[in-house]
Formats: C-alpha cells, sequence, structure tokens
C-alpha cells in the first residue's frame, strides 16, 4: 500500500517528520506531495518548490528513510476540480495524509481513505509558527530536521523572510 502525504512544507519540520517516519513504517511508499508548489517569495510561501523538496530529501536521507518520492503539486484555486487535479498528477495511493481540513474534506467527498495526522492546528510543529519565531528571532532551529537549517541558512532564509515581511 501506498501513501500520499500532502502540505506545503514551509518550511519541512520535525512534526512532518514524525508522520513520514511512522507513515514509512506501515506503507510500502511514501509519496510527499509538495503543495502550493507554484508559490515562493511570499510570507505564505517564502521557499521555493525546489528548496521545499531538498528539505524533505536531505532530512529524510539523513535518517535512512527510502521509500519515498516527491511530487510537486501546483494549485488550481479550484476547490471542485482539486482532488482530479491531483490524482492527475499521482494516481498510484491508497490512504491520504493531510493536516489540512480542507484537504481532508476533498478527499472525503471523493470517497479516498483519509488520515488526520497528529500535528495539531497551533502547535508548535507548524510552518506558520516556525516562520513567525524566525522573523522575531525566537528559537526555532529545534523544530526542524538539521538539514532544514542548513538550507535556510544557505538560502539566507532569515533575511529573505524579513525581507518579505516589510513589503
Amino acid at each position: 500500500m501506498k501513501a500520499l502525504f500532502i502540505g506545503r512544507f514551509q518550511p519541512f519540520h520535525k512534526g512532518h517528520l514524525q508522520i513520514i517516519k511512522k507513515a514509512s513504517k506501515e506503507y510500502k511508499e511514501i509519496i510527499i506531495g509538495i503543495g502550493s508548489s507554484q508559490y515562493d517569495n511570499t510570507n505564505e510561501n517564502p521557499f521555493s518548490s525546489a528548496e521545499r523538496k531538498q528539505m524533505i530529501i536531505k532530512s529524510l536521507e539523513e535518517i535512512n528513510i527510502k521509500n519515498f518520492r516527491v511530487v510537486l503539486i501546483p494549485d488550481i484555486h479550484n476547490y471542485p476540480k482539486w482532488v482530479d487535479h491531483v490524482t492527475s498528477i499521482i494516481s498510484d495511493f491508497d490512504v491520504v495524509f493531510s493536516n489540512n481540513d480542507l484537504t481532508r474534506r476533498l478527499f472525503t467527498e471523493k470517497e479516498y481513505k483519509v488520515k488526520e495526522t497528529s500535528i495539531h492546528k497551533g502547535d508548535k510543529y507548524s510552518g506558520k509558527e516556525i516562520r513567525r519565531r524566525i522573523l522575531k528571532g525566537d528559537k526555532w532551529k529545534d523544530l526542524v530536521p538539521k538539514p532544514v537549517v542548513r538550507i535556510i541558512k544557505d538560502i539566507n532564509g532569515n533575511k529573505r523572510l524579513k525581507k518579505l515581511a516589510e513589503q
């Protein structure tokens, strides 16, 4: 069986990593769908799809998870057609994992098996919270895998977030 895990991964964090670790033991393959893949350099989506993909790959390589693939899923801004759009890109999965209420609802309405993740809104493992902490200069590095810290440093992600917040 194969699982589809959809998220924006802005940035990829330890909550995402926990879900993938667990799923990698239960499923033959984890298909990681990077949602809103066409967006970058905005407050909500500061990291490019290539940067997010590297965050995921490097983090999973570091802990020797190999049964995954990463797929880019651009947003089409059309909820009634979104699941069909996703399945036109990725069709070989048995279950969907997502922390997003809308994603879960849309796949459930199309009669896909959907599992809620263990990450909860407002939890410290939230891309929004991590981005907020980076902007404020608060402690954030313990919330993401080490490869993500390195990538954000290498791309001057802190400066990018601050520049975007000023616009």
